[in-house]
């Protein structure tokens, strides 16, 4: 099984019950493992196998469902494409690049014309395609930017709404002034029942009479006409404002699904087409004894307020997303390279790794690489939300898309494209913004059959009242049923969850924090047990010797520490561990000579060996030592006394003699005492888990705060402890390097990796810290614990307003108060219910963390 990963834009969804079909299509589509489908987004990620299905089969299931997908489109020339035999083999291997629904080249005109998902498929693949085929493209290919074509889409989106909410605003305001003058006009008795029929009859009925009063002084106006004339102003609202709903209900009947659209299109249509059949043949009301009254006011003005509520919602939905749209603005558009001693701009999808790139004062770096000449201070804010300038000299990493301030430095690129840091952050962030968190479980099912309950609701409510109603019983009934369909809204509860989601990650990103999932922020929140890794969490993970002290020879001289260093650095070379790099540096800065190692081995957790000059050389802990009984003499009494002053002893043994004791000493963060504090002030337990002697460890663990502590602990020994933890009932989060506490950091419930800014891809963590700083922990359990709160408020909110507006909608407190509810009044709550949840996930975007002034 070849498992893939899409996230699909989809067109077309005005509710939580769209999501949901749509969400139920691709789950039962072959070949497709799991389908989550994220209404605030209008995206679905789906798990497939590449083996059984394509993404061309995965956006026909979404167009069978009823929706579509947003493809873009690329044309781009093919040099000599005219004198291929046959342009299947390219068609073949750009069909191969994922993202790609369709791929036809054309020898006449050497294009091809490529229709992919945005923000799945890039240029640089397009080209790789291409060269696969044997073919070469004339120029750059210029893929559509996704953030960019989301924001347009959005921008679309506003302008259309907005157009079309005026042609119904204005028609609803003249067709309500129109049925005031027949509501003015009616009799004594039908007044007193429109004053009792509904809340708005009664508000309205006293402006009626004064503007008859100002209008038709002579009582001469013909109400027929009025009645034709508001039938007539009302269409264009039916046919063009109105015309997504009724689309959206049409398509929904051909599907055999309901959604937002049926119940606004239901309800308005029975309204209209009641109001037609007075207006064009009044007698068979009159015949019944019933009123022949019009509702193209209600029409006009239902369809106009769910626009504003639609239009506002979208509006405020753009701002959920505007930390992406952020993120992705600080991608530079052009390089300045220097190639065979010229300096050139560039476009940067045109760099590749190795070129040399001069960065000017005041400039933004345009991809990741390594200093090679200058010394500069670079703003990093925007990525890792450090206020300070960070200075770079030769050998330093930088970050593409962070701002040069002062000097002037080249760079050498080293990862560009989709691989930049910047390019993996706004991916990460995106996938997290279409995943779904635990809690809309609840919602989504509620969503997959609320339309077909209203509407069953809503005909029991019209049997109900034209049974057992007061007269005209068909007026109320017909009132009750457009208002129970208008009023329910299956918007909120579908916007509840995302949209807090999206302000949340996006907001976790302005500082730093890269949330992978809605379900790792959810579980964040629940996590009462952190577990901290020492050496890089707590510690600025840059070992340093600080103390070498030596053995004495046979003639009572101590061994030389240059000597010691020679012996040490000798067999660490061949180390990745912290210490090993601290003493190479050691070496390296005393100018020592390093001599080559044969039979080098790595003991877990002990230390290394390895053969240097002829000689078994061991670098190995204070632990090992005592371990195997090795004679330390006083020098066991120097490594001890060095640990308790939170060094890291490690022991020199040459041809199984005890030669130094080599003290190394990490520095702790500025920050870890601040955040340990904070951790402890909000309830955590804090443990702190080392594989030092346990007087270092206590050491450290008593200078930043901590109370528990787990000594000597193997790295493969680590991910035991989370799961022993986790027996004891406790959610635990374990917060590490992510390199060698990847399997601790798989096993917690929620994984925290720290990393910089370029290395940031860390598969085993839920959550990654750009910054190397504590805080950011306590920034992460802030944010999460905030982004839930809004979330249950949503939905706490979401589900109330249904279960009260339903029932008041259908007439309850008719019998206590006498009057039923409007349809525009319902239409104006069922616009604020989506549009209040929206604005309260906004909240979030005011967030700080606790140490921001």
């Amino acid at each position: 099984m070849s498992r893939a990963r899409i996230v699909l834009p989809i067109e077309g969804m005005s509710c939580a019950s769209c999501a949901a079909t749509v969400q139920d299509a691709l789950s039962n589509a072959d070949g497709v493992t799991s389908a989550a489908v994220n209404y605030a987004t209008a995206k679905a990620a789906v798990d497939y196998d590449d083996a059984q299905t394509h993404v061309a089969e995965l956006i026909k299931t979404v167009r069978g469902a009823g929706y579509d997908c947003g493809l873009a489109t690329v044309a781009f020339a093919v040099t000599d494409l005219h004198y291929a035999p046959s342009v299947a083999p390219l068609e073949r291997e750009l069909a191969r690049v994922k993202g790609i629904v369709r791929a036809v080249a054309n020898q006449a005109t050497e294009m091809v014309t490529v229709d992919y998902v945005p923000g799945v498929t890039t240029a640089e693949a397009l080209e790789r395609a291409v060269a696969a085929a044997g073919f070469q493209v004339a120029a750059p290919i210029a893929a559509e930017d996704p953030v960019e074509r989301e924001r347009l889409a959005r921008a679309r989106e506003v302008r259309t709404l907005a157009g079309r909410f005026a042609l119904a605003a204005v028609v609803a305001v003249v067709a309500m002034l129109g049925s005031m003058l027949l509501m003015a006009t009616r009799s004594l008795t039908t007044m007193e029942t429109a004053k009792r029929f509904d809340l708005l009859g009664r508000l309205l009925m006293p402006s009626a009479e004064r503007l008859r009063a100002l209008l038709d002084p002579g009582g001469r106006l013909d109400p027929e006409w009025v009645k034709w004339g508001l039938a007539v102003i009302t269409v264009p609202v039916i046919l063009w404002s109105g015309q997504q709903f009724y689309r959206g209900t049409w398509s929904g009947l051909k599907h055999r699904t309901a959604d937002m659209n049926t119940l606004i299109g239901v309800g308005t249509a029975a309204a209209y087409l009641y109001s037609l059949v007075a207006t064009v043949a009044p007698g068979l009301f009159t015949q019944a004894g019933l009123p022949a009254d019009v509702y193209y006011e209600a029409v006009a003005a239902i369809i106009a307020l769910i626009l504003l509520g639609r239009l506002l919602e979208a509006r405020a939905k753009g701002r959920t997303s505007e930390a992406i749209r952020r993120l992705a603005g600080l991608k530079a558009k052009t390089a300045h390279v220097l190639r065979d001693g010229r300096e050139s701009d560039i476009a940067v999808e045109a760099v590749v790794p190795g070129d040399l790139v001069v960065v000017k004062p005041g400039g933004r770096v345009s991809v990741d690489g390594v200093v090679t000449e200058g010394v500069s201070a670079v703003d990093e804010s925007m990525l890792t939300g450090e206020p300070m300038p960070v200075a770079k000299r030769i050998g330093d990493h930088v970050t593409g898309g962070t701002l040069n301030t002062t000097g002037s430095f080249t760079l050498r690129a080293t990862r560009v494209g989709k691989d930049s840091a910047l390019a993996q952050i706004v991916q990460l962030v995106e996938d997290a913004q279409a995943t779904k968190a635990p809690i809309q479980r609840v919602a989504d099912q509620v969503a997959s059959v609320f339309v077909p309950i209203v509407i069953a609701l809503g005909i029991a409510a019209f049997v109900v009242w034209f049974d057992v109603g007061p007269e005209p019983a068909l007026l109320f009934a017909t009132v009750a049923l457009v208002t129970v369909l208008i009023i329910a809204c299956p918007c909120a509860l579908g916007l509840a969850t995302p949209t807090a989601l999206l302000v949340g990650t996006g907001k976790a990103a302005e500082y730093g924090i890269l949330i992978r999932s809605g379900e790792g922020l959810e579980k964040l929140s629940r996590v009462r047990t952190v577990l901290l890794d020492k050496t890089g969490t707590i510690t600025e993970g840059q070992p340093a010797v600080t103390h070498i002290v030596s053995a004495k020879k046979s003639d009572g001289t101590p061994i030389s520490s240059a000597e010691v260093l020679k012996w040490a650095a000798s067999v660490e070379q061949r180390s990745e561990h912290p210490l090993a790099h601290a003493i190479l540096k050691a070496a390296r800065d005393k100018q020592v000579e390093i001599l080559p190692v044969d039979k080098f081995a790595a003991m877990e957790g002990r230390g290394v060996r390895g053969t240097v000059d002829r000689r078994i050389v061991e670098v190995i802990s204070l632990r090992h030592a005592r371990e195997r009984s090795l004679e330390l003499g006083t020098l066991g009494q120097d490594a001890d006394r060095l640990a308790a002053q939170a060094r890291s002893p490690v022991i020199v043994v040459v041809n199984n003699t005890i030669c130094a004791v080599i003290a190394i000493s990490d520095p702790i963060r500025p920050t870890s005492h601040e955040a340990v504090a904070h951790l402890k002030r909000r309830g955590l337990t804090v443990i702190m888990v080392s594989g030092d002697s346990r007087k270092g460890a206590e050491a450290v663990a008593k200078e930043v705060g901590i109370d528990e502590v787990v000594p000597e602990v193997l790295p493969s020994q680590k991910a035991d402890l989370v799961r022993k933890v986790q027996k004891q009932g406790r959610r635990v989060a374990m917060v590490g390097d992510g390199i060698n506490d990847a399997p601790a950091l798989a096993q917690a419930d929620v994984g925290i990796a720290i990393g910089t800014g370029t290395d940031i891809a860390m598969e085993a963590s839920d959550v990654t810290l750009v910054r190397g700083d504590l805080r950011g922990v306590v920034t992460a359990f802030d944010l999460a614990g905030r982004t839930m709160r809004t979330i249950r408020q949503n939905l706490f909110w979401a589900f109330i307003y249904n279960v009260l507006g339903i029932p008041i909608a259908a007439g309850v407190l008719y019998p206590f108060v006498g009057v039923l509810l409007s349809p525009v009044i319902a239409s104006a709550a069922m616009a604020w219910s989506s549009l209040s949840v929206v604005l309260n996930s906004l909240t979030l975007r005011r967030f700080k963390p606790a140490w921001a002034s």
